[in-house]
């Protein structure tokens, strides 16, 4: 066990996000293997929400 506080700030040296092979953002979790961004990994369709409007692989990609 730690000692609380000062052992919390430890906790942020492993690596959680790769850079994403389809939208090109580091948004791609290496244990979870799907990124946050555009849902690779999860879905073969582009993660896209209406009050999102998006870069997907350095292209803006409109919400309809």
């Amino acid at each position: 066990m730690g000692k609380g506080t000062p052992s919390m700030g430890k906790r942020s040296k492993k690596v959680t996000h790769i850079k994403c092979r389809r939208c090109g953002r580091v948004a791609y979790n290496v244990s979870k293997k799907y990124c946050a961004a555009c849902g690779f990994g999860r879905s073969s369709r582009i993660r896209k929400y209406s009050w999102a409007s998006k870069k997907v692989n350095r292209v803006r990609y409109p919400s309809r």
